[in-house]
């Protein structure tokens, strides 16, 4: 709850300001009302990983991952879009640049932790590593 509600507050503020430096294009107004659902179920996301632990019940954990890394990854993608369509009336091309630099670092961030997740549950490492929260030096 504690990182669910700031997170939703704070999208809704940046869907309230898109909205109030765009109040006549329908296109913005359109793809910022997606950015709103798409930030929420994000943040909602967040809650799921925080309440169902990943040993105990694991793929409502995964969901909640998703939602939170791969629909944070769209809300990303949004929110550089209209950074693109609002420039230069609104804002320099910076915050687009900033914003696209930020969306590629998280998708590379998303891609290693796919990658790094699939090597994990391989099965190359030991049967019962899901499970293990200790590390024995013994072991591979």
């Amino acid at each position: 709850l504690a990182s669910f509600l700031p997170g939703m507050a704070t999208m809704y503020v940046r869907y309230k300001q898109v909205s109030a430096l765009n109040p006549d294009k329908a296109r913005i107004i359109r793809l910022n009302k997606v950015g709103l659902t798409l930030g929420w179920m994000s943040c909602f996301g967040l809650c799921i990983i925080a309440n169902f632990q990943k040993c105990i019940l694991y793929y409502i954990h995964v969901l909640g991952a998703c939602l939170t890394f791969g629909v944070g990854a769209i809300y990303m993608l949004v929110q550089t879009i209209l950074s693109y369509l609002m420039q230069p009336e609104v804002h320099s091309k910076d915050i687009f640049w900033i914003r696209l630099t930020a969306l590629l670092w998280c998708c590379s961030s998303i891609v290693s932790m796919f990658v790094s997740s699939v090597v994990l549950y391989s099965g190359l490492y030991g049967t019962n590593l899901v499970q293990k929260l200790h590390w024995d030096p013994q072991e591979k």
